[in-house]
C-alpha cells in the first residue's frame, strides 16, 4: 500500500493551524508617543475605558524597579531596556487570562513563531502543549527522533536539559528545545504508571512528517492512518478513499491516534465524504462576543449505509482530529475506540502589535455538532481501551484489535 509523505523541517511541532485550526488576522497595532520609548499609550481611547482602571499601581511598581532593582548576576550583564520591560508587562497581561494559548511574542519569540509557520527549522518532532499547568507531550510524530526515543502522549516534561519548565509557556519550551541537527536535548519526564521521573535524550534532526499510510489487512479491514491535517491532506485522503473503494472492502478503520490536528478546512473536507450536505461538522462559539459560526458538510457523501467505520483515538488526538472524530461520531457514521482525546478545542487569532511583535489570542471555542466543548471535555470513545507500556514493549495493539473486532462483527 502507499505511504504518502510531507517533508517539513520542524522542531517541536507547534503547528498553528496544524495545532488547533488557528485563524490569522494580521493587523497593525497603533503606536503612540508617550514618556516611554514606543510604549502603548494607556490613554488611547481605542484601548477601552482607561478611566475605569487605576494604573497607578503599575507606574509605582515601574518607578520602584527603576530606582531600586539590582541584578544578582554579574555586573557586566546587559541591563533590561525600558522597551523589554513593556514587552514583559504585556506578557504578564496575556498570562493573567490564564489561557495557555493566549501569548504575547516579543521580537525574538515572534521570529521563532514565524519560522514555525514556515516550517523551516530542525528539532525533535513532537507536539507539546500546556495541560493542567504542566508542559505535556500531545503526540510524538511517527518516525521522528522524539517518537524513536520513546516519548509518549501524556508525558509530563518537568525539565528540558537541566532547566525546570515550571510556569513556562509552550513558546518558551519551543525555543529551548529547538537546536541544530545532530545536537542532543534531554527531557526529564513524569509518566503515568511510573513512580519516579526519568530522562530521555533526543538527537535533533530535520523531520519528515508522514501524512497518510494505507493498508488492506488479510481480514478485509482497510486501514487509513492519518498523522496530520496538513494543507495537502484532503487530496491525499481522497486518494486513500479511492484506494479503499477499489479494494472492495466495506470495513474502514481510520486511525487518528497521535494526530495533533491541523487545518480546519481539511477536517471539514474529510468529514464531507461521509456526510450529506448541510450536516454540521463543527460549531465555532465566540461566547457573548458574536453569533456562533456553523461549519457544515459539503456533501460529497459517497458511502451508503453499508459502510462500517471505526475511528481510533487517544490522548494524542487533538484539534482537527477531535473535530473530525466528533462530527462523524455524533452524526452516527462512526464508532470511536481507544482513549479520551486531548481536548484542544480553541481558536486563536494572531494580531500584529508592532512590526516585530504579535499577540496570539484565543477568540473562540470549538464545539461538536451537539454542542460539546472539545476544550472542556475532550471526546470520550464509545469503547475505551487502554494501551499499556507492556503492550507497547510486546508489540501489541489492543486498541486496534478491538476496532477490528467491531468492524468484523455484524453491526457498525
Amino acid at each position: 500500500m502507499k505511504s504518502y509523505q510531507k517533508n517539513v523541517s520542524t522542531a517541536v511541532i507547534v503547528l498553528l493551524l496544524l495545532f488547533g485550526s488557528f485563524f490569522f488576522g494580521y493587523r497593525s497595532g497603533a503606536r503612540a508617543t508617550s514618556p516611554l520609548p514606543q510604549e502603548v499609550n494607556l490613554d488611547n481611547k481605542d484601548l477601552g475605558k482607561p478611566g475605569s482602571v487605576d494604573f497607578s499601581a503599575f507606574w509605582r511598581a515601574w518607578n520602584i524597579l527603576n530606582e531600586k532593582f539590582v541584578s544578582t548576576t554579574a555586573s557586566s550583564s546587559k541591563p533590561v531596556s525600558d522597551q523589554e520591560k513593556v514587552y514583559g508587562a504585556i506578557q504578564g497581561l496575556a498570562a493573567s487570562l490564564k489561557d495557555p494559548y493566549t501569548v504575547f511574542f516579543p521580537p525574538v519569540e515572534n521570529a521563532i513563531f514565524e519560522s514555525d509557520v514556515r516550517g523551516n527549522f530542525e528539532g525533535v518532532g513532537m507536539e507539546i502543549g500546556i495541560q493542567e499547568g504542566v508542559l505535556t507531550v500531545i503526540a510524538p510524530l511517527k518516525g521522528t527522533p522524539a517518537y524513536n526515543a520513546g516519548m509518549k502522549p501524556g508525558d509530563k516534561i518537568i525539565k528540558i536539559d537541566d532547566t525546570s519548565t515550571f510556569n513556562w509557556t509552550t513558546e518558551q519550551s519551543v525555543s529551548k528545545i529547538r537546536g541544530k541537527r545532530g545536537t542532543t536535548v534531554a527531557f526529564t519526564i513524569l509518566r503515568n504508571g511510573t513512580k519516579d521521573p526519568f530522562e530521555i535524550k533526543v538527537v535533533r534532526d530535520t523531520i519528515n512528517i508522514p501524512t497518510i499510510d494505507t493498508s488492506l489487512r488479510s481480514d478485509g479491514v482497510f486501514v487509513i492512518e492519518l498523522y496530520s491535517f496538513s494543507a495537502n491532506s484532503p487530496d491525499l485522503f481522497r486518494k486513500a478513499l479511492r484506494e479503499f473503494v477499489g479494494s472492495g472492502s466495506d470495513k474502514l478503520l481510520l486511525d487518528l491516534r497521535g494526530n495533533p490536528g491541523g487545518y480546519l478546512e481539511a477536517a471539514i473536507d474529510m468529514a464531507s465524504w461521509f456526510l450529506p450536505p448541510g450536516k454540521v461538522v463543527v460549531r465555532e462559539d465566540f461566547g457573548k462576543k458574536q453569533e456562533e459560526t456553523v461549519y457544515r458538510s459539503r456533501g460529497y457523501d459517497i458511502f451508503n449505509d453499508k459502510l462500517k467505520l471505526v475511528i481510533l483515538v487517544d490522548s494524542g488526538s487533538a484539534s482537527a482530529s477531535e473535530i473530525l472524530a466528533g462530527a462523524l461520531h455524533e452524526q452516527g457514521v462512526a464508532k470511536l475506540v481507544g482513549d479520551k482525546t486531548y481536548g484542544k478545542g480553541s481558536v486563536q487569532e494572531l494580531v500584529s502589535i508592532t512590526p516585530d511583535t504579535s499577540l496570539k489570542v484565543t477568540i473562540a471555542r470549538w464545539l461538536t455538532p451537539n454542542g460539546l466543548s472539545i476544550s472542556l471535555n475532550g471526546i470520550e470513545p464509545d469503547v475505551k481501551v487502554k494501551m499499556t507500556k507492556d503492550d507497547v514493549a510486546k508489540g501489541k495493539d489492543p486498541q486496534k484489535d478491538k476496532a477490528v473486532e467491531l468492524l468484523l462483527s455484524s453491526g457498525k
